[in-house]
């Protein structure tokens, strides 16, 4: 029986990559870098800010550089991190009717805890019991922590829980954390690319989650 659902944010509950794509090339810009198209900003997603940075910025720049746009990238993504950014169609109904059923929620993501936590006030407090984000006390997926953590907090474990997300690293991330892993075909990677890398459940409607439990 599962008893919690564990969901990555990005691609997964919130269509971001308006946002972020705005934002590194505002910082790229500042900097005097090439802007990048959606296309690519999108492949560049699932690992956290820094890699976000370091795959925008031209091959074999000095680690200096990558902490200077970096450094430009976070408070404007802070001050523009809900801009266009929106809950993929059917994401609040789901979470409702999770809510409804007595399963416990919560967010796992890469994303820096701030703006995590910002997104979470402002749109899934209401419906998701806690979120995580990237901070220096965890370790970011595909390392099991911040999984293992929200489990903790939520009084659950593995055995009973589903791990929900759109990429490579959240399906690595499943399996290191010993959970089962449904694919949402919506987000930041095709349905073929999931199938590719082996993953078995993939969901194309919000809706169909509730069939996994």
């Amino acid at each position: 029986m599962i008893t919690s659902v564990i969901f990555d944010l990005d691609g997964t509950l919130l269509n971001t990559l308006d946002d972020l794509w705005a934002s590194v090339n505002y910082s790229l810009a500042q900097n005097d870098y090439p802007l990048r198209s959606k296309s690519e900003i999108r492949s560049f997603l699932g690992n956290g800010v820094r890699v976000l940075i370091e795959k925008s910025l031209p091959q074999n720049v000095e680690k200096e550089e990558v902490e200077r746009v970096l450094a430009t990238f976070r408070p404007h993504y802070l001050s523009h991190a809900m801009d266009q950014t929106c809950p993929y169609p059917g994401v609040l109904e789901l979470l409702q009717s999770l809510k409804e059923r007595g399963i416990k929620t919560a967010i796992v993501s890469n994303k820096p805890e701030g703006a995590v936590e910002e997104l979470y006030l402002n749109l899934f407090k209401d419906v998701i019991d806690i979120a995580i984000g990237e901070s220096p006390d965890v370790l970011r997926k595909p390392s099991p922590d911040m999984v293992l953590k929200a489990l903790k907090m939520l009084g659950s474990d593995p055995s009973s829980s589903i791990y929900v997300g759109d990429s490579e690293v959240d399906y690595a991330t499943a399996q290191n954390s010993g959970l089962r892993f449904v694919g949402v075909s919506w987000g930041f990677r095709d349905r073929s690319f999931l199938e590719d890398i082996g993953v078995e459940v993939i969901i194309d409607k919000a809706e169909e989650l509730l069939w996994e439990i």
